[in-house]
């Protein structure tokens, strides 16, 4: 399988290069495209594109990883995975992986990450991604991240076709993990945004902690516990009226995916295809 890695940090941030090295150790093939510079809270935006303006690209060297091939593109996260995806480098990717971000993505606050938009830009061009982020810390732990992201790698290849993967991880050593819990989205991620400076000329906003107590089965809770968070996303969906008819006679009892469970070898990512889900597009539409 073909591996296209990319992040909002930029093409020069640790924890791409982290990322990109885990990922050349397992069987499949790995390209690294990312921006050139720090394209932090792009969500899926591509960018102003003109046909007659140029998108500056060059080849990078990964270090310590020298079988994977490096490119930097003057342009977020999304469009290196549209450019992929249109054989701008070579062989279209199969999968895209994003991160590892420097700080949490969770919360209904991963609608403005660049991180999450390259993977949910994958899904809307037809592939699945993993959006892999890490808790801030000194010093960073990218390598527990690193560590998760290829342990979840086979879970999201043997996912329905368009599926999101988000992955979040505590600022811990991969020792001190106990594993990954699935998790629903908090209202609150780690950080808000306030406007600290206002004047005729120029508005300032900073990020401060959230200061929330989500609960137990969101991903920050999780997180906060000790334990990765691990949910299953989806970008430009349908929205039906509910009009499904409850049974008449209660179904019998079976096991089913909620959030707070823990990560099995048994589960399967929800296809939210399915009726009564918002429905990811389908493959080949």
């Amino acid at each position: 399988m073909r591996i296209l890695v990319t992040n909002d940090d930029g093409i020069e941030s640790e924890g791409i290069h982290v990322l990109a090295r885990r990922l050349a150790d397992t069987d499949h093939e790995v390209i690294v495209v990312a921006p050139d510079r720090d394209w932090s809270g792009a969500s899926a935006a591509l960018g102003v594109l003109h046909p007659d303006v140029e998108l500056g690209v060059r080849r990078v060297e990964i270090p310590g990883a020298p079988t994977v091939t490096g490119w930097s593109l003057e342009g977020p996260p999304a469009l290196c995975v549209v450019a992929g995806r249109l054989g701008a480098f070579g062989s279209m990717p199969d999968l895209v992986v994003s991160g590892i971000n420097a700080g949490l993505n969770t919360g209904r606050s991963v609608l403005h990450s660049g991180t999450v938009g390259a993977a949910l830009a994958a899904q809307n061009f037809g592939l699945s991604g993993l959006a892999v982020s890490v808790d801030v810390s000194d010093p960073w732990h990218w390598e527990s991240a690193a560590a998760l992201a290829v342990e979840t790698l086979e879970l999201v290849i043997g996912a329905p076709g368009r599926s999101v993967l988000n992955l979040n991880v505590p600022a811990l050593p991969r020792s001190k993990i106990p594993g990954v819990r699935w998790a629903r989205l908090a209202p609150f991620g780690a950080v808000r945004a306030a406007i600290t400076a206002m004047t005729d000329e120029a508005l300032q906003f900073e990020l401060h902690p959230s200061g929330q107590s989500p609960d137990a089965d969101t991903d920050q809770a999780v997180v906060d516990s000790g334990w990765a968070a691990l949910t299953t996303l989806v970008g430009v969906v349908e929205a039906w009226p509910d009009e499904i008819d409850l049974p008449s006679v209660a179904p019998e009892l079976g096991f089913e995916l909620v959030p707070g469970a823990e990560l099995h070898h048994v589960h399967q990512v929800p296809d939210a295809s399915i009726p009564s889900f918002l429905r990811r597009p389908l493959a080949g539409s």
